[in-house]
């Protein structure tokens, strides 16, 4: 039906799509981003072999959902990099976390509801975000080994 072709004249905004119509709905949506960071830990009261200081490649998945702007746009993915990098990673990769984060045991189930307090205290921090667009935190999942993760969801961390 639809074959390859070489697309000969780039649609135009003012000609061909007009600044009303790039906005296609009201609708909330959800948009996710992932990113993975090393890091060092070592869990207390515990006895197995996390006990000991060792590593992971962590994998965090973030689902952030809003309202599109007038262009249709909810978030610019390197915005939530952008809030990643400054504000998230710094804490974690190449850390040795237990020294890095509040006190607590540094499980996976501990360290996920912090990452998603910091991605939700950040979010909150930029107000265009937060007011137009009615950006929340719906999930975060912290992957400790590729088949293993903890998650929070926003209905939780709410007591819904």
């Amino acid at each position: 039906m639809f074959g390859f072709r070489v697309v000969e004249k780039l649609q135009k905004l003012g000609t061909d799509i007009k600044k009303e119509q790039l906005k296609y709905h009201s609708k909330r949506v959800l948009v996710s981003k992932e990113f993975t960071f090393d890091a060092a830990h070592h869990l207390h009261s515990y006895e197995g072999k996390c006990k000991n200081l060792h590593g992971h490649t962590y994998k965090v998945v973030f689902g952030i959902s809003g309202f599109v702007d007038e262009i249709g746009l909810m978030i610019d993915f390197g915005e939530i990099k952008d809030i990643w990098k400054n504000d998230i990673e710094v804490f974690l990769d190449h850390r040795y976390i237990n020294e890095m984060l509040p006190p607590m045991n540094t499980t996976a189930e501990n360290m996920v509801v912090w990452i998603y307090e910091k991605m939700e205290e950040s979010l909150n921090n930029r107000k265009q975000l937060s007011i137009e667009q009615g950006a929340r935190v719906e999930f975060v999942r912290l992957y400790e080994t590729p088949t293993s993760f903890a998650e929070v969801r926003r209905e939780w961390m709410n007591g819904e």
